[in-house]
């Protein structure tokens, strides 16, 4: 199957999960997905992720959700990037989420990133998406 937005694949695989109050949700695994995942694991918007690898070279990535009192931690997630429209900002103009609350993440020559870090680093990039 082939898929001509695999992070955008990814964000609404987590998003229909939490809509289905689901522990866990899989996906299929590239690096840029673990990257973004990462951020959001060190963020706190989810509890883990784990790699697998099939034998026919393959990979996936399990994800284990996370909420609180029964609420899905991530109330919002969307892509921002597109394959049809990129979105690119410079250090200065890197938006605030929800006045602070919620973060973007973005894909910089220094590595993908959440918004604060971009900003503490003064690199701008794409922005891959936002949650809150």
């Amino acid at each position: 199957m082939s898929l001509s937005d695999p992070l955008g694949d990814m964000l609404t695989r987590i998003r229909n999960a939490y809509g289905r109050k689901k522990s866990s949700v899989s996906t299929p695994a590239s690096r840029l997905r673990a990257r973004v995942l990462e951020v959001l694991k060190s963020e706190g918007y989810i509890r883990d992720y784990s790699q697998t690898d099939f034998e026919n070279g393959k990979s996936e990535i399990e994800i284990e959700l996370k909420y609180y009192d029964g609420a899905p931690v991530v109330r919002e997630i969307e892509r921002v990037s597109k394959p049809g429209r990129r979105v690119y900002v410079s250090a200065k103009s890197i938006p605030q989420v929800a006045n602070g609350l919620g973060i973007a993440i973005l894909s910089t020559p220094k590595g993908v990133m959440a918004d604060h870090e971009a900003r503490e680093q003064n690199v701008g990039g794409e922005i891959l998406c936002q949650i809150f």
